[in-house]
């Protein structure tokens, strides 16, 4: 048996200064089903909270980050290589 979790974290982020940035997590690619919709713009999400932040285009903010838009519904993740 694998040491590795079966489900990912409960809230995931991609951007590194985000205290919710798990490499790891990362590394292993996490996949998002957001109301039963594959979505590959994820930016971040929260399972409990029922949230995820996508990001908007290309365009960014005067900081240099992906402009993003948070939408409620449900959350589905799941560790991409466990669904091969």
């Amino acid at each position: 048996m694998s040491d590795k979790p079966t489900t990912p974290p409960d809230r995931l982020s991609v951007n590194p200064a985000s205290p919710h940035y798990n490499e790891e997590a990362l590394a292993r690619g996490v996949g998002v089903r957001f109301k039963g919709v594959e979505k590959t713009n994820v930016d971040e999400y929260c399972v409990s909270e029922g949230w995820v932040r996508l990001s908007v285009g290309k365009t960014v903010d005067r900081k240099g980050n992906a402009m993003t838009v948070k939408l409620q519904g449900t959350v589905e993740p799941y560790f991409q290589d466990l669904a091969e």
